[in-house]
This record gives C-alpha cells, sequence and structure tokens, in this order.
C-alpha cells in the first residue's frame, strides 16, 4: 500500500496544491492553504456498502415523469411558500445561516408538523439537550427518531434500518467521514459527507435537510461546491435584536428562488407571520422627517417596508456613511445623484439608513423611497404618511420603471395608503389607488409638502 503523501488544501474553497502556497489560485484568499495527508478512500464496509442500482434508460419525457414527483407538506405555511409548495421526495435541501438565529428550533418544530418518519441527527446535542427543547416547543412524537452522532458510517447504518422518509443532519460541519481526509468540518469532510447523503436521498427517494453553518462574510461554511450539490439553498436571516426571522430561498430546483417566509421568535418557538407588511409598519411614527414607506417584490408576496435616514452635521473630519439592511454602495450612488443633480450637500453630514425591523432589501425599485427619506431628513420636513414610493434611479437622475405596479398598488391599498408615487411608465397600470407619476427625482421633492414659514 501506498504511503500517504502530503498535499495543501484551502480550507476556502477547496483547492488543493502538492506544495504550499501563500495565496490561494483559486479563490484569491491568503493564508488558506493546510497541510493535509492524501489517501486513497478505503473501501466501504459491508455495513455501508451501497445497494446496486438497476442501470437507466434513456428515453423521451412523458406524462408518468411528473407523477413521480411528490410533495410532503411541512405543516408551517411560510415555510412550504418558501419550498414552492412542500418538501420534494428525493430533494436535499440545504438551511444555513448564524449560530443560535433558530435554524434547529425550527427543525424540531417542523418534525413536530411532518406526519411522516423522520430520523433527527444531532451531532451538536445530546438526546437530553434535545428532549429539554422538544419538550419546550411541544414537538417530538413517535414519527420522530433522534439519533446523536458524528460519524458518517454509523448515521447511513442506522439510516439503512430505520428507512425514514425525511431525514435531518444538524449540522454537516459536525459529521466525520473515514473516507475523507481532515478534522470534521474541514473542506474535505463537508464535501465528502454531503456526497454520501445526496446519494442515499436520490437512491431511496429520502428527502435530506442539512444545517449548515455560515463564516463570518456571510457565507455558507465550506467549500462553494457544496450549493451546487443540493436541490434547495434556504438562507435563515435576522438580527439578534429583533425576534423577527426570515427563510429565504436562494436556490431552488423545484420552485421559484427569493421567495421569503417570515417568523417571529418567541419563548416558545417560532411562530409564522401571514403578513409581514403590518408587522413592520406597526410602530411607524407620525409627523418624523427621514421616514418614507416603499413596497418590494419577494418571490411573488408584496411586502411593504419602512425606510429610515437620518441626515446630521458631522463631528468628524469625513462623514461616516452606515447602511442597515440596505446596499451600501447603493446608498453612495444615490447621494452622488442627489448632490449632482438636486444640489443637495451630504459631504458635511453625516448619513445613516435603516430599515425597521432588521429586512434587507435589494431591490432597485426602493431607490425612490431612499432618495425621499434623504431629501425629507436633511430639509427637516416629514413625508406624508399616506404616501409610499417605488423607483429605480439611474444616474441621470431619471426613475425607470419597475415590474409588477398593480401588485404594489394593490398591497398599497390594503393596507390604507391613499398615493403611490411611480414611476410614468408603470403608472399606466394602476387603477385602484391615486398615483403620482415620477420622471426624475425633481419630482420626488415635490412629493413634500412645503415648510412652513
Amino acid at each position: 500500500m501506498k504511503s500517504p503523501k502530503k498535499i495543501y488544501e484551502c480550507t476556502k474553497c477547496g483547492y488543493q496544491s502538492p506544495g504550499f502556497l501563500g495565496r490561494c489560485p483559486e479563490c484569491g484568499s491568503f493564508g488558506t492553504l493546510e497541510e493535509q495527508l492524501s489517501a486513497p478512500p478505503p473501501s466501504a464496509s459491508p455495513k455501508i456498502q451501497r445497494r446496486q442500482n438497476v442501470p437507466e434508460r434513456a428515453r423521451v419525457f412523458s406524462d408518468d415523469d411528473s407523477a413521480e414527483i411528490e410533495r410532503i407538506k411541512s405543516g408551517i405555511a411560510e415555510l412550504d411558500r418558501v419550498l414552492g409548495g412542500g418538501i420534494v421526495e428525493g430533494s436535499v435541501i440545504l438551511l444555513a445561516g448564524e449560530p443560535g438565529i433558530g435554524k434547529s428550533t425550527l427543525l424540531m418544530q417542523l418534525c413536530a408538523h411532518l406526519g411522516v418518519s423522520v430520523m433527527y441527527v444531532s451531532g451538536e446535542e445530546s438526546r437530553g439537550q434535545l428532549k429539554m427543547r422538544a419538550d419546550r416547543l411541544g414537538a417530538g412524537g413517535p414519527d420522530t427518531l433522534v439519533l446523536c452522532e458524528t460519524d458518517m458510517e454509523s448515521v447511513l447504518s442506522e439510516y439503512d434500518r430505520v428507512s425514514p422518509k425525511i431525514m435531518i443532519v444538524d449540522s454537516v460541519q459536525t459529521m466525520y467521514s473515514s473516507s475523507a481526509t481532515g478534522a470534521p468540518g474541514s473542506v474535505g469532510q463537508v464535501r465528502e459527507c454531503t456526497s454520501e447523503l445526496i446519494a442515499r436521498a436520490k437512491q431511496d427517494n429520502c428527502a435530506v435537510i442539512i444545517v449548515g453553518h455560515v463564516n463570518k462574510e456571510g457565507g455558507i461554511a465550506g467549500p462553494k461546491v457544496l450549493e451546487h450539490m443540493v436541490d434547495a439553498v434556504l438562507y435563515f436571516e435576522g438580527d439578534r435584536s429583533h425576534t423577527y426571522r426570515i427563510v429565504r430561498a436562494v436556490k431552488n430546483r423545484f420552485g421559484s428562488t427569493n421567495e421569503i417566509g417570515v417568523f417571529d421568535m418567541m419563548e416558545d418557538g417560532l411562530r409564522e407571520v401571514p403578513n409581514p407588511s403590518e408587522l413592520f409598519l406597526a410602530s411607524r411614527p407620525n409627523g418624523v422627517s427621514g421616514s418614507c414607506a416603499t413596497c418590494v417584490i419577494e418571490g411573488n408576496r408584496p411586502i411593504i417596508a419602512e425606510v429610515q435616514a437620518l441626515v446630521v452635521p458631522t463631528a468628524f473630519p469625513s462623514p461616516r456613511r452606515t447602511a442597515d439592511g440596505l446596499d451600501y454602495n447603493r446608498m453612495c450612488l444615490l447621494l452622488a445623484v442627489l448632490e449632482k443633480r438636486l444640489g443637495l450637500r451630504f459631504s458635511g453630514s453625516d448619513v445613516y439608513l435603516n430599515v425597521v425591523g432588521g429586512f434587507r432589501l435589494d431591490e432597485p425599485a426602493i431607490d425612490a423611497a431612499i432618495a425621499i427619506a434623504l431629501i425629507s431628513s436633511i430639509r427637516d420636513i416629514p413625508v406624508p404618511q399616506d404616501v409610499i414610493a417605488v423607483g429605480e434611479i439611474g444616474l441621470a437622475g431619471e426613475i425607470r420603471s419597475v415590474r409588477t405596479a398593480k401588485l404594489r398598488a394593490a398591497e398599497a391599498a390594503r393596507l390604507g395608503f391613499a398615493k403611490i408615487a411611480l414611476p410614468s411608465y408603470s403608472s399606466k397600470e394602476v387603477g385602484n389607488i391615486e398615483c403620482t407619476p415620477l420622471r426624475s427625482v425633481f419630482d420626488l421633492v415635490r412629493l413634500l409638502p412645503k415648510k412652513e414659514g
């Protein structure tokens, strides 16, 4: 038998090199190549030997193909919305989020609502700790089998014995396989363990949910290829200072992406929020400058959110710029446009932007609301409470059209807004609410009432 050779593997992307390199040529990271031992994978033991499948034959599509795909209702409407209607049999779902955000809580509640056989594999908690969590959440039942194990061979052996309909692995960073080198959580281990789970899911038509942690940059810890291997990637987002939690689909082979599910973290677990717009606008102040409402489309769902801006004279040599829940570069672009086109001076002021509720907005259609909030704050003129603004702003100060204007206007009218400001082209689609057409940033100024005196 050949002796193992030394290789250097990037802990961020999985790139392998026979010699040490200060910078990874694949991802460009510095100091991420660590020494590993390269050994041929041992032959699988009899207890985890894969069963031989009948070779698949190439054929054309038929009506029977669509009938083979079935979905399992999770019993949690917000989660089913994100997944596209339920959990697809044989699919592999990656649920990622920061430690302590509520991933395990969500999955424990999921076990109580599924109504099918579930094997919950935990590599982070003991059986006693899981029992305490289940009692607090009112979860657990005769259909849920708990396995506290980190050895992948043992996990797959127990899986073959019980044959569950759904398997949950919490988390993949704690799993270890003898077929790969490195410590648990390393690039090779995460990749190998995920490959084994995917193979079983496709072979037995069992749905597998994998929990993954995120790194300090906000990406999933482990190789980037992990997101390409699975069928769906869900991010569990939230601010520790708020109780709101958002499950966002960034990849879904069996449904639409960018769908979100909103939850409220309570003492007894996560509660669904079927109407997030009312939640985000519940404590909106009246008669205060720097606040403007907008409507974004998350998947097929319109959500109204509040954008806040605060512009104050700076006490620093270089003015501060802070954007919470918004893209920082987008904020800088809008500040430059307002300075150039409207003559407003932000160079001597600190600028703070915030989205209420810990919600994150990435759609360009929020530009108009951000601009109005900035103008309102620097001039200290409150935006009328019944006005909502939607529109993308270009570098020339023009306001470009947005999609699904009719859907946004209907949501605004439902929540009691009397006027919606839309790009002139999109305003033609609206008829159930008073509409103010926007052509340029000059029209945004006209939405503000004249300041007394």
